[in-house]
């Protein structure tokens, strides 16, 4: 389990970081950051980890650009396609719900799209630098931008009682 590192990093940096930042915010605050944390950590395992362990190799491989034609694994029928484009949609359907719950200032529909656009563009630049293996894909930036939608969608619909939760665990109401 060659990931074990990269966890210990990122454990130790939100205790001696995060953690502390947070927690003077309020109860709530503490609350949505922290699954945020967890739910971006858990990203970077089952995209770009192991990390830590892979950084003194990652110039001992070509770099692979990225395949800039959409779906071009649906037009010709190739590989486990629907699997991938069901998991990258799914991937990010909780970044969508939570960016506005963390973000200070109002978030709308273009702001989720940027700000999935962007984590999906650095996730998409990193796979195969990091490792030989992995590649890029345009059809990838599209699934996972595509679920940071419908999350900011579920996090309209489902606002009123998200707010309500969020209020007792402020209050102190909920364990």
């Amino acid at each position: 389990m060659r990931e074990i590192f990269d966890f210990i990093v990122l454990f130790l940096i939100y205790i001696f970081v995060f953690y502390r930042k947070w927690k003077v915010q309020g109860k709530d605050v503490l609350f949505i950051n922290t699954i945020m944390y967890i739910y971006l950590s858990f990203v970077l395992y089952f995209t770009l980890m192991p990390i830590l362990v892979s950084l003194p190799f990652i110039f001992n491989h070509p770099y692979e650009f990225m395949n800039l034609v959409p779906f071009v694994d649906v037009s010709s029928g190739r590989g486990d396609f629907i699997r991938q484009i069901v998991l990258n949609i799914v991937m990010t359907i909780p970044f969508g719900f939570l960016l506005p719950l963390i973000r200070e200032r109002k978030i709308n529909l273009l702001k989720v799209i940027f700000y999935t656009f962007l984590l999906s563009l650095g996730i998409e630049m990193l796979q195969p630098l990091i490792n030989g293996v992995r590649s890029s894909d345009i059809t990838d930036i599209i699934t996972n931008v595509t679920g940071g939608i419908i999350g900011y969608s579920l996090y309209l619909l489902f606002k009123p009682l998200v707010t309500k939760i969020l209020n007792c665990i402020k209050m102190g109401d909920v364990y």
